[in-house]
């Protein structure tokens, strides 16, 4: 079976899921175990719903789906997070940071 064939469209016409309980308990738990996160949305695609990007003070980051941009605000809204759209103003250096230490780790490791 080769890869369109996999999935359907939904009515919206993404490829993706929708948001669910898990995605948002993943992120509430992500907001309460980290310091100085900032929520970064990411637009909806052809292939993915749109996405909000947690980043931590020190890079660490998660992604999940979420309801459209207004559920990534109400989110932020809701925990005190400030809520920025990446197409706007593009990720932290501290993200790009944390993932070049992760991969460096890995290469040792190997």
């Amino acid at each position: 079976m080769g890869w369109f064939g996999r999935k359907k469209k939904q009515g919206d016409g993404t490829l993706d899921r929708a948001s669910d309980n898990g995605d948002q308990r993943h992120l509430v738990e992500f907001i309460g175990t980290r310091t100085g996160v900032e929520a970064y949305v990411e637009p909806k695609t052809t292939v993915t719903e749109t996405t909000v990007m947690l980043i931590a003070h020190d890079g660490e980051w998660t992604r999940r789906r979420v309801d459209g941009p207004a559920g990534a605000f109400a989110l932020g809204r809701k925990h005190n997070v400030p809520v920025y759209e990446v197409a706007k103003v593009g990720y932290p250096q501290r993200k790009r940071d944390y993932d070049a230490r992760k991969k460096l780790e890995r290469q040792r490791r190997q």
